[in-house]
């Protein structure tokens, strides 16, 4: 037990060689530039990471975090993080969009994390939904510019199905609804005002859209690093009163952000639990 869990923390070798890369910046890898990054992005330690990583967009899932384990969040430039060791979990907040998206995958990818979670919200798109819904996805559509950095274009964006295993069966143990489908993600935010735009949506027949899950998985699997997410269903943008308002999205939060946030905390949990009691590696890759 003692030795799994001290192989999912980084080794003093590890950190000497970053600190030593820190203090020769003309000859820096990209390794070392992108821990700099997630350091400086976060305000936080690198070695403070843990190997189970939920990410989010939304403060409250922060708070959340810190009540739970009393823990303190930290900030940086851009994001905002919280670490619990005894748990082996982090936290990020890392704001908003397919670019931030795919750069924290990137710059997570280097400590070679078991796994990461996004606790997402998106736009239903499928007629049986409802706010409060929860979404595992199984693929998304590429209609956003930085994933073809990652690979290329033909490429299908995929989440790592055994964290979608995990948190599947931690929404049938609690008897939730969801579905599992396709989610669309554009880096088009004003969307619901183009008439072309939700005519393709309808010849798509994807069952939901976001703003970042397929920079995020396929940054995942291009740095072989195990994606899952968990979407809720937050809007109905495609209904003549389903586009999200200041309203309707206090009321999201108020309803149904605890219990998402929640599964991701359970789901990750029943995860870690199997990493050190069975030997499960979540970051078995084939190629």
């Amino acid at each position: 037990m003692k030795k799994k869990d001290s192989e999912m923390n980084f080794n003093s070798e590890y950190n000497d060689t970053f600190r030593q890369s820190l203090e020769n910046p003309h000859n820096m890898p990209r390794e070392t530039i992108a821990l700099e990054t997630l350091a400086r992005y976060s305000g936080s330690k690198v070695e403070d990471f843990q190997q189970f990583i939920l990410l989010s967009n939304f403060h409250f899932y922060m708070e959340q975090f810190a009540e739970r384990f009393d823990v303190p969040i930290t900030s940086g430039n851009v994001m905002h993080v919280a670490h619990c060791p005894e748990e082996k979990i982090s936290i990020i907040d890392y704001r908003v969009g397919a670019p931030m998206g795919a750069l924290v995958i990137d710059v997570l990818s280097y400590l070679k994390p078991q796994v990461i979670m996004m606790l997402g919200l998106c736009g239903g798109l499928h007629r049986s939904q409802q706010v409060g819904d929860f979404l595992i996805p199984v693929a998304a559509i590429r209609d956003e510019g930085v994933s073809k950095h990652y690979m290329p274009q033909q490429v299908p964006s995929l989440p790592a199905f055994m964290v979608q295993q995990y948190i599947s069966q931690e929404l049938i143990e609690r008897q939730l609804k969801f579905r599992t489908g396709v989610i669309h993600t554009t880096d088009y935010r004003m969307w619901e005002f183009d008439e072309a735009f939700r005519e393709r949506l309808k010849r798509e027949k994807a069952t939901a859209i976001d703003m970042e899950c397929s920079a995020m998985f396929t940054a995942g699997f291009s740095h072989k690093v195990p994606v899952g997410a968990l979407m809720l269903v937050s809007d109905l943008p495609t209904r003549a009163d389903g586009v999200k308002t200041e309203k309707s999205s206090k009321s999201v939060f108020e309803r149904f952000a605890k219990t998402h946030f929640d599964c991701g905390i359970q789901a990750l949990d029943k995860m870690r639990k199997a990493v050190v009691d069975s030997g499960i590696n979540f970051r078995r890759f084939d190629f």
